[in-house]
């Protein structure tokens, strides 16, 4: 099946039409692979048609965003596959439009060019029986150009994880399942980073509205290839800093900090979160923001003085990021 949705408003309309249904006719999961066309495209989707999940159904939402067609592949003859084209309106709204459309509990969001191992779904599933956490994440393998394996991250990031994940902490969504309801409480890919940062910013949200969850289970394979990737590299550290200020103005922030920052080490880097966007704010021209993170870098350094003394906290305050 292909559709085309023309814009946001639509999206987001259909979404609330599909609620009704939703409830009526939910599957486990939705994988949506946002492409620009790549040949790589066949082994992601077929990476994940070849799941075997307890639980039932699944299904692959395709959003070609490359402006021209697909090429005709076997894959888009099963029936757990729909195509959907947004004509180049960037990633941040190409993956907005696939879970505008899912029939899911959780949404999985995986690159064209990356592809996720036999049995990952399984597993997933598994830790969803026994958490019930907005994101639940595996260990993701990275890959080189030539195919090498460069590393294994596994993800111990779990329960209330907001400190961790406003001090820079990285979760790549290729390993991850969501919560639909918690992505659309969150409100989706932010779409003042379409070219750098979206996974990061709409990691700290998440961790805003709810708690994660891990599995050691390797459940994709990712590509590195900063060369040929449509991310704006040049971008990254601004785009951190961006999003750490837009999220600290959310309220109940400030306390969802303290309350996860438990030990000297993230009580170190909560301090300093603020401390960046202190400078970041005095950058843009804007001396308010920037005495309200002063205050609120003054206010969790006096809640953190039984840290003072202890080396972490120190350390959590002078690293980067």
């Amino acid at each position: 099946m292909v559709l085309i949705l023309p814009n946001r408003y639509f999206l987001w309309r259909t979404r609330m039409n599909l609620n009704t249904h939703l409830k009526q006719s939910a599957i486990f999961s939705s994988t949506i692979i946002a492409t620009i066309g790549r040949p790589t495209l066949a082994r992601a989707v077929e990476s994940v048609l070849s799941q075997e999940v307890d639980s039932g159904d699944f299904e692959v939402i395709v959003v070609n965003d490359s402006g021209h067609p697909l090429p005709v592949e076997k894959w888009q003859e099963s029936e757990k596959v729909t195509i959907l084209t947004t004509q180049k309106r960037e990633r941040c709204f190409a993956r907005n439009a696939g879970a505008a459309i899912a029939r899911d509990q959780y949404l999985h969001f995986l690159d064209d060019d990356d592809w996720i191992l036999p049995e990952a779904l399984k597993e997933l599933w598994a830790a969803t029986r026994i958490s019930n956490a907005l994101l639940i994440c595996g260990t993701t393998r990275f890959i080189d150009m030539k195919g090498n394996i460069t590393r294994e991250s596994i993800s111990e990031v779990k329960g209330d994880a907001f400190a961790q994940a406003m001090a820079g902490k990285w979760i790549p969504f290729q390993s991850s399942l969501i919560k639909s309801e918690g992505f659309f409480n969150a409100g989706g890919f932010d779409f003042h980073f379409s070219r750098m940062g979206e996974q990061k910013d709409l990691c700290r949200r998440l961790a805003l509205h709810g708690d994660f969850a891990h599995t050691r289970h390797i459940v994709a394979c990712v590509v590195r290839d900063r060369e040929n990737s449509t991310a704006n590299w040049a971008l990254e550290k601004s785009a951190s800093l961006r999003s750490r200020d837009f999220i600290l103005d959310e309220r109940g922030s400030f306390a969802r900090m303290v309350k996860s920052a438990k030990t000297s080490y993230w009580r170190g880097r909560l301090v300093r979160a603020y401390l960046t966007c202190v400078v970041w704010n005095l950058k843009q021209k804007s001396p308010l923001k920037m005495v309200a993170r002063a205050c609120e870098a003054i206010a969790g350094f006096i809640l953190s003085t039984r840290h003072i003394l202890s080396r972490g906290f120190w350390k959590g305050i002078l690293e980067g990021n």
